[in-house]
């Protein structure tokens, strides 16, 4: 009889070893998303610490604002998704507040169920008792029926009082869960609040960048044409040299045409011309396509946007348009460019007046472009690999070492934001 209550009780401390092992894990969900608001705080630490211009003049406010507009953007985006994790957090602590009343429920249910099994047990405690409930039966029958009846009820004891240790566990366990969550969400309210405290203090700061801008509307809409211009003359070359490449796989599609009928499909005579791809060129565009939103960062170390892809207006300054054909990365003197996704190099060119490089690297048919650099490491013609750098981006050592890489995707002839491609 020792033997077997010993056995029982080994089993128990086991079971309630095993659940409470299970409860100390950390709720996947919360810790989730303090991972993922943790990259991102990080993100708006490093970029706060590039340099922003030093200047006083025109270019130097615009450069200043354009870095603090990125960095206020980056922190509206936290405060977007933080939001959205406190609302997350909130259902959590509904739904586990509705699991553990439900666990104290059950568990309670189980004690007074066991409370009256003990109860009953007091009224026929004795072995001379039992015995002679089983013997007093009147028939064989009976009496093994009433045999099986008390040693089934000790069995439901015992089960009740394994039932009542494993759920006191998992209520203590839902306790612990819910304290957690709640102390998440304190922490992620006190985070909310410092973050919109410093996002208000860097709006104040945009708000007087403007308003100095605004005193200056001459020289500031001269000093954006000449930017225009700079812009239109470096997105000319760049759609030249896209223009060649075009042609040239449209000739090459010709050229193999006179060998077969098939490469003639691919290219109608007096189109616009495509890239025509070999069968590992598709495989590569197919690669290169299913992996938007995921192509890394073509520089090194922290960055902040500066400026986006399209027309737009600068808040705060009349008549005052952008219009860029891809995204500006302002990142730290020494950053360098890497490549977005496996290639080769199509082009390698300097732009005139400023003597930097600028490089083109085809995917396919897609064209990824890193302008602004002040040297290279590839040439025409070269094999590169996803992150591989390819060259230093230019510091402005008159402007606090302001380093910006220019940034552009193309499909074919096709301009294309390069945000949605990019993983942040």
């Amino acid at each position: 009889m020792k033997q077997q209550v010993s056995k029982w009780m080994f089993f128990i401390a086991c079971l309630a070893w095993a659940v409470m092992l299970n409860a100390q894990q950390p709720t996947p969900g919360v810790k989730e998303l303090e991972l993922r608001r943790s990259d991102l705080l990080k993100q708006i630490q490093e970029s706060e610490s590039l340099l922003t211009s030093t200047k006083k003049n025109v270019t130097g406010q615009m450069n200043a604002l354009a870095t603090l507009t990125g960095q206020i953007n980056e922190r509206k985006r936290y405060l977007q998704q933080a939001n959205d994790d406190l609302t997350t957090i909130n259902r959590e602590i509904n739904a586990l507040s509705k699991q553990l009343a439900k666990f104290e429920t059950e568990l309670t249910e189980k004690r007074n169920s066991y409370a009256r099994s003990l109860q009953h047990l007091q009224k026929n405690r004795s072995i001379e008792e039992r015995l002679l409930f089983i013997f007093s039966a009147k028939t064989l029958e009976q009496t093994y029926r009433r045999a099986r009846y008390v040693k089934e009820y000790a069995a439901f004891q015992r089960k009740l009082g394994e039932e009542i240790i494993v759920k006191q566990i998992e209520v203590t366990a839902k306790k612990e869960e819910l304290g957690e969550t709640k102390k998440a969400r304190l922490q992620l309210l006190k985070e909310l609040e410092e973050e919109r405290q410093r996002l208000e203090q860097q709006e104040k700061q945009a708000r007087s960048i403007v308003s100095g801008l605004q005193r200056k509307q001459k020289t500031l809409q001269n000093e954006i044409n000449k930017k225009r211009k700079e812009a239109n003359q470096l997105n000319a070359r760049i759609d030249k040299l896209i223009a060649a490449e075009i042609e040239k796989s449209r000739k090459a599609a010709e050229a193999k045409g006179e060998k077969g009928s098939e490469a003639k499909k691919t290219s109608k005579p007096g189109s616009m011309g495509t890239f025509t791809l070999s069968k590992a060129d598709k495989e590569l565009s197919g690669s290169f396509v299913n992996n938007r939103g995921k192509l890394p960062m073509p520089v090194t170390g922290p960055y902040t946007i500066v400026s986006r892809f399209g027309q737009y207006n600068v808040q705060g300054l009349k008549n005052v348009k952008l219009d860029n054909k891809g995204i500006d990365i302002q990142t730290r003197p020494g950053a360098e460019a890497r490549v977005i996704f496996d290639g080769v190099v199509s082009a390698v060119f300097q732009f005139q007046g400023n003597g930097l490089f600028n490089v083109l690297v085809r995917h396919g048919n897609y064209i990824s472009v890193y302008c602004n650099l002040s040297s290279t490491t590839v040439k025409q013609g070269d094999k590169v690999k996803t992150n591989q750098r390819i060259g230093t981006i230019f510091s402005d050592k008159t402007d606090g070492g302001r380093t910006v890489l220019h940034f552009q995707l193309r499909k074919e002839r096709e301009m294309l934001n390069p945000e949605p491609w990019l993983s942040k």
